[in-house]
């Protein structure tokens, strides 16, 4: 191969390399918003996950969380990205025990600190703490917090908080209240 085709292959395909380097630190800005709301809203998602990161004990690129609206109240699931990653695995059950304690007693400051402000609902949770079961489950990649009551203003705290988490963690998630099984 002539010296002129190596160094033009060779080229394209550095060329090639950063622009997949740039895609991937770069996401794609979402329609109908403008480059500096884009930046801003990328600024506020790494500061998120950098909160995240410390009030919650796991790296959150290596964990997704979901939250689920249910008739009875609902779930907060997070689940490793990488199934053999045993020791991410025991950092998202530790959290979410401590989590599922912690909202018992009516504490939210791990919310808090992760999103540095008062989540909606959160007072009215913690009025109502009584009246507010908080139960942890293992998965298989991760853990669940299943949060059930029969309290109807409670209820509508929870699910004010977990859409809000939908919103702030962009899941994807459904907003609308389905049974739990259905997921």
């Amino acid at each position: 191969m002539s010296t002129h085709r190596h160094c033009v292959i060779t080229l394209l395909v550095l060329v090639h390399g950063a622009t997949i380097g740039a895609i991937q630190q770069h996401p794609q800005m979402p329609p109908g918003m403008t480059h500096e709301e884009h930046l801003k809203q990328m600024e506020k998602d790494t500061g998120l996950k950098k909160r995240g990161a410390a009030a919650m004990g796991f790296d959150q690129e290596k964990a997704a969380h979901h939250f689920w609206l249910t008739p009875e109240g609902g779930a907060i699931d997070v689940t490793v990205a990488d199934p053999p990653d045993a020791a991410s695995r025991a950092q998202v059950r530790a959290h979410l025990k401590e989590i599922a304690a912690a909202f018992a007693s009516g504490s939210f400051e791990k919310p808090f600190a992760t999103h540095a402000e008062t989540p909606p609902g959160v007072p009215t949770l913690q009025e109502r703490r009584v009246a507010i079961r908080y139960e942890y489950r293992d998965l298989p990649r991760g853990g669940r917090v299943v949060i059930e009551t029969k309290d109807s203003v409670a209820r509508s705290a929870l699910h004010d908080f977990l859409r809000y988490q939908i919103r702030e963690h962009a899941t994807g998630d459904s907003t609308a209240v389905r049974p739990l099984r259905a997921r």
